[in-house]
């Protein structure tokens, strides 16, 4: 009966203006997750709104939740926010409107109807473009961007991070056929056969709608890759285009 749940920070509150700030706003993300009583938890890189994380980033992320594991004392009560009014309240009000939603979907038929019929990519595209008008208008704060943004040049996107001290990943050409020659190793060494016969068992499954499972990991102990395992899934059911219907 026990709730388990994991909690990534929220990669839409990084900003590529003032990037530095992004360790703010994630430490407070990720206590909020702790404070919740979270049992896993992902911590968002500083420079993720840039490009791909450095290992200097992503290691500061990870120290990130150990400063909060060793130094902040909050693992030392069980629910510190128990009985909070707010909190409570925030809650009721998070599982109302949840309801509300999975409601409507089942309304609707189900989730695969809800994808078909573009409904939940129609509402990520409202909620950002609410959010976006928000912003223009400052009916909705975030410092470094609309408010604060004091040593902001003309923003132009990794001039102004290294500017400020951080400098993105970028992926050159030598490291892309580094990549590129890695996987074609890969696959040299691997017994083709059995990487193929898995992918198929994979097919079979699938198509004949069991757990899908134990042939991914056959798939993936036979040495089939990422992009092999979603091509037998794109093979079987095709791929969804956006629909304008909502």
């Amino acid at each position: 009966m026990q709730l388990r749940f994991h909690t990534q920070t929220a990669g839409s509150s990084l900003t590529a203006q003032q990037p530095e700030l992004n360790v703010v706003r994630t430490t407070l993300e990720a206590l909020a997750a702790v404070l919740g009583g979270t049992q896993s938890l992902h911590t968002n890189a500083l420079d993720e709104a840039i490009g791909l994380p450095t290992e200097s980033s992503a290691r500061l992320a990870l120290r990130t939740q150990q400063i909060i594991a060793e130094e902040s004392g909050i693992l030392n009560t069980v629910d510190p926010l128990g009985g909070a009014y707010e909190i409570e309240w925030l809650t009721d009000r998070i599982e109302r409107e949840a309801r509300e939603y999975i409601d409507r979907v089942e309304e609707m038929g189900g989730s695969l109807v809800a994808v078909e019929k573009g409904f939940f990519q129609a509402e990520i595209a409202r909620e950002a473009y609410r959010v976006a008008r928000a912003l223009e208008a400052k009916e909705e704060i975030v410092v470094g961007v609309n408010r604060y943004p004091e040593g902001n040049p003309q923003f132009t996107l990794f001039p102004r991070a290294e500017r400020a001290g951080v400098r993105g990943q970028r992926i050159s050409p030598a490291e892309e056929r580094r990549q590129v020659d890695r996987l074609a190793r890969w696959r040299r060494a691997r017994d083709g056969r059995a990487a193929s016969a898995a992918l198929a068992e994979l097919e079979r499954t699938t198509r004949a709608e069991a757990n899908v499972m134990p042939g991914v990991l056959a798939a993936v102990r036979a040495g089939a890759t990422l992009g092999e395992i979603a091509d037998v899934w794109r093979g079987v059911f095709g791929e969804h285009p956006p629909s304008r219907a909502f």
